[in-house]
């Protein structure tokens, strides 16, 4: 995925509120602009720390300028945009990353399942008789230690509701999937965070032991482009 337009480099000042952050951008301008990621943002949140935003002319948005990367702690270049990951992930899935999907024939996004209140991140469809896959996507920025990253990054009832979606529709015959979309280049495996959220890493175990497939893939990350790239491990000890 490439950026359409030039990133606008500055520095964070604050990020607060969950959606605002101040910036400084390079040419001594002060702005507040969109944070399009609820989490904690551990490690990425850094007061100081280089940022990198996009712009858009709707005279609809408020803010017109909106956090897209970020050099987290320990200086690795960060995508903390969430809305970001479903579309990095339908392009790893049309690019073949993910084999056992590599013979689809069409992805949907945003779909409803029968019976369920909430929807999936992705439908994937294939020509021949096997069941379609539903495909639920997780953005993972959090603070790394040795290459680990982990998830959720903030406790997440919304994440642990996915997950036992994906277990009923596995249930009914289905393929599902968990994606962790990992925007940083300096890891090689993904942990459920038990210390932050023991309920989510509960629920993720039982999605595994359901067959639910979760993998992850690792980014390769710049000012002009993110690309998901190799597969990444999931521990889950």
């Amino acid at each position: 995925m490439r950026f359409p337009e030039p990133l606008i480099p500055g520095r964070l000042v604050r990020r607060y509120k969950r959606f605002l952050a101040d910036v400084t951008l390079d040419d001594g301008r002060s702005l507040t602009c969109h944070c399009p990621n609820t989490g904690a943002m551990l490690g990425c949140r850094t007061p100081g720390a280089r940022v990198w935003l996009s712009h858009t002319d709707n005279p609809r948005r408020k803010y017109a300028h909106t956090w897209e990367l970020v050099e987290a702690d320990g200086g690795v270049l960060t995508g903390i945009h969430t809305g970001r990951a479903n579309a990095l992930v339908a392009e790893a899935v049309a690019a073949g990353l993910i084999p056992e999907l590599a013979s689809h024939t069409r992805v949907r996004r945003e779909v409803r399942p029968a019976g369920s209140h909430s929807r999936i991140d992705l439908l994937v469809e294939f020509a021949d008789d096997r069941a379609a896959c539903f495909l639920e996507v997780k953005n993972v920025t959090a603070a790394v230690t040795e290459g680990v990253a982990l998830f959720p990054d903030a406790v997440s009832s919304r994440g642990t509701r996915h997950l036992h979606e994906l277990i009923r529709l596995r249930q009914a015959g289905f393929g599902a999937m968990l994606v962790f979309c990992v925007q940083r280049g300096d890891v090689t495996e993904v942990r459920p965070a038990d210390s932050i959220d023991p309920v989510y890493g509960a629920a993720l175990r039982e999605a595994i032991a359901a067959g639910v497939r979760v993998l992850a893939l690792g980014a390769s990350i710049s000012e002009h482009e993110i690309r998901l790239q190799e597969p990444l491990a999931v521990v889950c000890p």
